[in-house]
């Protein structure tokens, strides 16, 4: 797959995600494996208006790339300045959100928004791919509800707008993340356009990852919600598909050494409670299957200071067998 300067067989991208994909968790699923990362969704008034907030978004560290800045909004001047904005961050591509499903989002003509008004999609990608320098990405998904879904006239018109990727998550807008992702309308996508096309939803194991390739012959595959809290998904979802074999889970051991290490950078961009504050939202990914651990992440969603919060995850360690693989707990 070949966007812009980036050529990545069979790659495995980490989603945009809004509270999640801070560079924090960005670095450390690059560590994991990761190919491509994404900004957390930046609001193009917000850039606009210098707004401290969406600014904080778009600071790239060397170690994250490639990356990119996903930018979402209603208006094609504000998106257009938004993305030279953006620009000025040194990305390596710029992403539309054309998929967000919240309804301050979605109902204000932004995000999953624009599927309901394909004409100013194509419209908005065709401004701004002739304002920046970078790749230009569309993140969309099926369609607005089952009644109305156009993701091959979408995808159609972003690459006739002169998008370099398209990247599809297989629900519609009303479902949310509710129900399972249908993947049955992506060979139609391919056979439209000749751009790549990635693949996002439901896709959450190794052999997921396989049977998403192989159902859909998509040229990559973007991990959400699988990610949180699972940064070395990637690592085993690329190792399958290269070799066919299963990476084993990481040990108990390991997994409070990545949590911890996630921790200490979550601390060091964003201030020490403010750091340990975001953690919570990934602790049940970290923690998941490992051995009476429901009052230890009780105890940690009460900590909001880091060494205590790291005192109590190597004491949970000292007491447990380190050395078990979690494929068998």
């Amino acid at each position: 797959m070949q966007i812009g300067t980036i050529h990545i067989d069979r790659p495995v991208l980490l989603a945009p995600m809004e509270d999640v994909t801070d560079a924090a968790f960005r670095l450390i699923c690059r560590r994991n494996g990761a190919d491509i990362v994404y900004t957390e969704f930046v609001n193009a008034e917000g850039l606009v208006r210098d707004s401290s907030s969406s600014l904080r978004k778009i600071v790239i560290f060397q170690e994250e790339r490639p990356i990119g800045v996903q930018l979402y909004g209603a208006e094609v001047s504000s998106m257009v300045r938004a993305a030279q904005i953006a620009e000025e961050a040194q990305p390596e591509l710029i992403d539309i959100n054309a998929g967000c499903w919240v309804k301050d989002v979605a109902l204000r003509g932004a995000g999953a928004g624009l599927l309901r008004e394909p004409e100013k999609l194509e419209t908005l990608v065709r401004a701004i791919v002739r304002s920046v320098q970078l790749p230009v990405t569309v993140k969309a998904r099926l369609g607005w509800d089952r009644s109305s879904i156009n993701i091959v006239d979408v995808a159609k018109r972003v690459e006739n707008a002169g998008a370099s990727a398209l990247t599809v998550h297989c629900r519609t807008r009303a479902q949310g993340h509710r129900g399972e992702a249908d993947y049955s309308c992506i060979p139609e996508v391919k056979r439209a356009v000749r751009i790549p096309v990635i693949v996002n939803g439901d896709i959450r194991t190794p052999q997921d990852a396989r049977n998403v390739f192989e159902q859909t012959g998509c040229d990559g595959i973007m991990i959400g919600r699988g990610a949180i809290g699972n940064p070395w998904i990637f690592k085993q979802m690329k190792y399958y598909l290269q070799t066919g074999k299963v990476l084993p889970s990481p040990t108990l051991s390991e997994r409070i050494e990545l949590l911890i290490e996630h921790l200490q950078l979550s601390v060091a961009l964003n201030g020490e409670r403010p750091g340990v504050i975001k953690m919570r939202k990934h602790l049940s990914g970290y923690l998941h299957g490992l051995p009476n651990v429901a009052h230890l992440r009780a105890e940690l969603m009460t900590i909001s200071e880091a060494q205590p919060f790291v005192e109590r995850l190597h004491e949970f360690r000292e007491r447990a067998f380190t050395t078990t693989d979690l494929t068998a707990l």
